[in-house]
């Protein structure tokens, strides 16, 4: 079963810049409420793109260099990467139809 692969500082260039796949990063953190809400979410959605779009989650307070590289002020963030560029975000815990709609756009960018 798919699921999304935690990345850190050191990886993320491997695991997500150089993807072959488009990547949507969850920036989260352990005390984040809103991050709890959403992660269900982020891992219904990487079994429902398996093999079309890869899932990873970066633990913000343990990898500050990524996060600040980003410009990732807020948490949840989660950004869409293709091509190793950020070609989408989203800020905040929303509604998985928005997500949904969002991994659309990034897929025929």
């Amino acid at each position: 079963m798919a699921k999304p692969q935690e990345v850190n500082d050191a990886e993320f260039d491997t695991e997500v810049i150089d993807s072959d796949l488009p990547v949507l990063v969850d920036f989260w953190a352990e005390w984040c409420g809103p991050c709890k809400m959403i992660a269900p979410v982020v891992e219904e959605l990487a079994v429902e793109y398996d093999g079309k779009v890869k899932f990873a989650k970066l633990n913000v307070d343990n990898n500050p260099q990524t996060s600040a590289k980003y410009g990732v002020r807020s948490i949840p963030t989660l950004l869409i990467f293709r091509g190793g560029a950020p070609v989408g975000q989203i800020v905040g815990a929303v509604p998985k139809s928005v997500l949904q709609s969002r991994l659309e756009e990034a897929l025929i960018v």
